[in-house]
């Protein structure tokens, strides 16, 4: 695993072979921060939130570009493991891993973010359903950003908070964004 840019641009982690895990390439992550930095910028006090972080490589990236805060959920064990080990590594107390059950974490969480990703494995039953989980549960600011990965089978097009979809290879990203604030009515 590598980080692509930032402070800990050109650092490599191995990730253990007995790994379930399917980080994203590297090919796909740096095109998604490319696009994402057209919406972001991570040194402008974001927190982001990594759900199934699996390796950790989506929440090293944005703490090496400079995120205020990144949670990471992760269920597995030696996953969970993996991403404390990696920040420890670069001693950065920018990343708090959570172990636990992403769908139970949004539920209770209670906080909102400038930015999500969400890495679910494909062929998780309730992955069509995360993108509604995400506003439902008001985790995402107004103006943020949610980023979902996903295989090339599903469209989310017809979610009203959809913006665009990019893929990379066999890699889909499914860009949402949160309802602009309505503006003050103005008194006359």
């Amino acid at each position: 695993m590598r980080v692509i840019s930032g402070i800990y641009k050109r650092r490599r982690f191995d990730v253990p072979h007995t790994f379930k895990a399917r980080p994203t390439t590297d090919f796909a992550k740096e095109n998604l921060f490319n696009v994402l930095n057209n919406y972001l910028d991570f040194k402008d006090h974001v927190t982001a939130l990594d759900l199934f972080a699996g390796t950790g490589s989506i929440s090293i990236e944005l703490v090496s570009r400079g995120c205020d805060r990144v949670i990471s959920v992760e269920k597995d064990p030696q996953h969970y493991a993996f991403i404390c080990k990696v920040m420890k590594e670069v001693k950065t107390d920018k990343c708090l891993p959570i172990r636990g059950d992403v769908f139970k974490y949004m539920e209770r969480c209670g906080e909102q973010f400038d930015f999500i990703f969400a890495d679910p494995p494909y062929a998780l039953k309730e992955l069509e359903t995360i993108p509604s989980l995400v506003f439902r549960y008001n985790l995402l600011k107004p103006d943020g950003l949610f980023v979902l990965e996903h295989g090339k089978d599903l469209s989310f097009e017809n979610d009203p908070h959809f913006i665009e979809h990019r893929h990379y290879g066999s890699v889909n990203f499914s860009f949402f964004r949160g309802a602009e604030p309505a503006a003050e009515p103005q008194t006359l």
